[in-house]
């Protein structure tokens, strides 16, 4: 996994996980990436820093912490997918039908443009990402 840093052109700073260096560029041309404060989808990444190996004491917990909160994602995106009705791209229409009471009340989830996201985010309906699906050991440094 990659951590960048990453803006918004409303100024609003937060960072961003990304499996390979390349799926920043892949979400952001594909208009996948918005700011969580504003929702801009003009996001930049800032420059970083460069994590130097070597420099962290033995016995670090930040290799611990990392497993755990990767678990903890993975144990949410587990649950949504075994407890949750997937609704692929009619997300948003749907989160919009059982706001206003014409489908059933239950948990969904499915994909949704940053655009639809928006929308509903406007309209008052409550929505979240779901964490991203764990890497392949293969594609794991």
């Amino acid at each position: 996994m990659i951590r960048y840093a990453l803006v918004c052109d409303a100024g609003h700073e937060f960072e961003g996980w990304f499996g390979a260096s390349s799926d920043f560029d892949d979400q952001a041309a594909a208009g996948h990436l918005t700011c969580p404060m504003c929702d801009s989808g003009a996001v930049r990444k800032q420059i970083m820093a460069p994590a130097v190996a070597g420099t962290r004491v033995r016995g670090d917990v930040a290799p611990k912490a990392r497993a755990m909160m990767m678990e903890a994602m993975g144990d949410i995106r587990r649950h949504v997918e075994e407890n949750f009705d997937y609704v692929g791209d009619r997300f948003a229409a749907e989160a919009r039908s059982i706001h206003e009471g014409a489908s059933e009340v239950r948990g969904i989830f499915g994909e949704a443009t940053a655009a639809e996201v928006k929308a509903l985010a406007t309209d008052g309906i409550s929505v979240s990402a779901l964490p991203p699906p764990a890497p392949k050991k293969t594609e794991v440094n």
